[in-house]
């Protein structure tokens, strides 16, 4: 143990030099010695990581940042395609018969209603013309004048031929006469009593009436071609006359306007003291009970939709078959319109202008690479997709092709692979990016 010190000595002979404490070397601390070491060698690889760490946060070029709730993503899969079209459809007459105003004139009366059922001949309104009334008068009277004038041309060849088979007869008649004659003179010569002088005047009288005979059936024979021949031209020409005459008739009759066929009367407004001019529409008859169904679609599918397609129309609770009748190529609005019958009776009931839910098949189910169909198809047009990275913080787009859509599903058939899971929210945008950094 140390002895004890007095003060006062210890204020006197212990007490260091000047300068000595300040001359001393004080070894550093290990926390000290640490320390030095950690920023010497730590700073660099401290700037390092932040400089990696803002490379990885700022966005490369093409690329956008988008967060995880933004998006929706699907799996492409191998599954059954179904290959219809769901359309919407209007209700249509089978057949629809326009009524035109066949002459011009002032109505009368109006007999018909718009909306009745009326059958083939029924009076629907009555025309006046005093001007066509005197026309046809007059025509009338022309016509009437011209087949007399063809009975008498008929009456004329008539008389002629009568004429000429009357000769005729008269000619066999002679020549009978003259040929028993001849004979009871040569009987009478022959006995002694007539002599060749006068049985040779009755042989060339019989040589005559012979000669006429012949002269007059040949005549006859030529004159009844050439009055066969003017007979069939007087019967045309009287034929014709009365088909003129007949005409003339129709265009009074046509101020009567009768229904052209049994149907439902529409779109028929005339009204008393109204003018109409030849070939202006006064309405339509729609066939009853009988229907079509129009269906506009877009234009996307017009190579596709061939008459013969199958459908199935919804009306309710009941699903009836139907046919693609008629397919019409012009493009109205991004549309064209397909009409589609019915295989049986449709149900009572429908009206025109009803909606319909059908939908057409466009080809047998099969196999494929599918994704849903949705907004993304939008700005992509089914070209390109967004495939995401492993670990789902990237997305890029790659290209793609595909085929056959429905409602439902888009057929991949080239650039995706079974498994790959794809972005299928709305392109809108990211139309001018090609890289998606997700977070």
């Amino acid at each position: 143990m140390d002895q004890p010190v007095s003060k006062a000595s210890s204020n006197t002979t212990m007490r260091p030099a000047s300068g000595a404490v300040m001359d001393r070397v004080v070894p550093p601390s290990r926390r000290k010695v640490v320390l030095r070491k950690t920023l010497r060698y730590g700073a660099p690889v401290v700037v390092i990581g932040l400089l990696w760490a803002g490379w990885r946060l700022v966005p490369a070029s093409g690329t956008l940042s988008v967060s995880q709730d933004q998006l929706t993503v699907a799996t492409v899969q191998s599954a059954p395609f179904l290959d219809y079209l769901p359309v919407r459809a209007t209700v249509a007459p089978l057949n629809v018969t326009f009524i035109d105003a066949i002459q011009g004139g002032e109505v009368s009366e109006v007999v018909a209603k718009d909306g009745a059922l009326v059958k083939k001949g029924d009076v629907l309104a009555h025309l006046t013309n005093p001007q066509l009334q005197l026309d046809v008068t007059s025509r009338e009277a022309q016509i009437a004048s011209q087949l007399g004038a063809v009975s008498a041309q008929r009456l004329t060849l008539q008389q002629t031929r009568t004429t000429e088979e009357t000769q005729l007869a008269e000619a066999r008649y002679n020549l009978l006469k003259a040929q028993r004659e001849l004979s009871i003179r040569q009987q009478l010569h022959g006995q002694g009593f007539e002599s060749d002088a006068n049985v040779q005047s009755y042989r060339d009288e019989a040589d005559y009436y012979a000669q006429r005979l012949k002269r007059l059936e040949n005549a006859l024979t030529l004159d009844l071609k050439v009055a066969d021949r003017q007979g069939n031209e007087i019967d045309e020409e009287a034929q014709r006359l009365r088909s003129n005459l007949d005409v003339v008739e129709s265009s009074l009759n046509a101020l009567v306007l009768r229904a052209p066929l049994d149907g439902r009367l529409t779109n028929f407004d005339l009204q008393p003291g109204q003018s109409l001019k030849a070939g202006d529409k006064i309405g339509q008859i729609d066939s009853e009970g009988q229907y079509r169904l129009d269906a506009d679609i877009d234009e996307f599918y017009l190579g596709r939709v061939a008459i013969g397609e199958r459908a199935e129309a919804d009306l309710g609770d009941t699903k009836l078959p139907m046919t693609v009748s008629r397919v019409h190529p012009q493009v109205t609005n991004g549309q064209f319109r397909a009409e589609l019958t019915f295989d049986r009776p449709p149900p009572a009931g429908l009206r025109r202008g009803e909606s319909v839910d059908l939908r057409i098949t466009l080809g047998e189910t099969h196999r494929a690479l599918v994704l849903p169909n949705g907004a993304w198809l939008e700005a992509s047009g089914g070209s390109s997709a967004f495939v995401m990275a492993s670990g789902d913080h990237s997305a890029d787009r790659v290209s793609i092709t595909s085929g056959r859509r429905n409602p439902e599903q888009l057929e991949i058939t080239g650039g995706l692979h079974d498994g790959d899971r794809v972005i299928v929210s709305s392109y809108n945008s990211y139309k001018n990016f090609n890289h998606l950094s997700i977070h």
